[in-house]
């Protein structure tokens, strides 16, 4: 299935002029796949992309959650890199559909929905994984984000699968957001605004 994983750990021990209060590591674990639609006609039937995507999944979050050692996964991301042969969709079908129930399952939970980015590109192009709250979306601790590229991939026929997992959380996470309740008062203000200037 794999042409080679690589797995990066990143554990952050100071922020920003000092020491962290809570533990970060942020790790990815990186499949390279071949894409058996690179280089070929359009096609809209991606079924053998997230098939295969679920099974790298499972295998994928195994080796990143065994990285982030002691510490429990907070926050999770998905970013996949597309070889230069192949569509955005043929990435956008390994990320959106269904390898996030992997995901959940390795890390024992997560009802939120998980970050997702892809692109074109090749050998070594780097793409950011953003994180968010693995139980909750609305937790701007577990907001984050890691750099990541494969030196070697993917390749014109490839696919760069990473799917990512951040253990503590962001390092000196200290903001206080807005709440989902307070942001869903001010879309009610909006959009009753709006209907008000229709209706005038």
């Amino acid at each position: 299935m794999f042409r080679q994983i690589t797995v990066i750990s990143q554990e952050v021990f100071s922020e920003g002029g000092r020491e962290l209060a809570k533990p970060c590591r942020r790790v990815a674990a990186c499949g390279v796949l071949h894409n058996p639609h690179a280089g070929k006609a359009p096609i809209d039937d991606f079924t053998g992309l997230v098939e295969l995507s679920v099974e790298a999944g499972k295998v994928l979050s195994a080796r990143a959650i065994e990285a982030l050692g002691p510490l429990k996964p907070r926050g999770y991301g998905k970013a996949v890199i597309v070889g230069t042969g192949g569509d955005l969709e043929h990435g956008a079908s390994m990320i959106h559909v269904r390898i996030g129930l992997a995901m959940r399952q390795a890390a024992g939970g997560g009802p939120a929905l998980i970050p997702g980015n892809g692109k074109v590109g090749g050998p070594g192009t780097p793409i950011d994984v953003l994180f968010g709250g693995l139980e909750d979306a609305w937790d701007y601790d577990a907001m984050d984000t890691m750099t990541v590229s494969v030196p070697d991939a993917p390749r014109d026929d490839e696919i760069l699968l990473i799917v990512a997992f951040l253990g503590g959380t962001r390092p000196n996470a200290r903001i206080k957001g807005a709440s989902s309740e307070q942001v869903a008062e001010v879309i009610r203000a909006m959009r009753g605004g709006a209907e008000l200037r229709k209706g005038s």
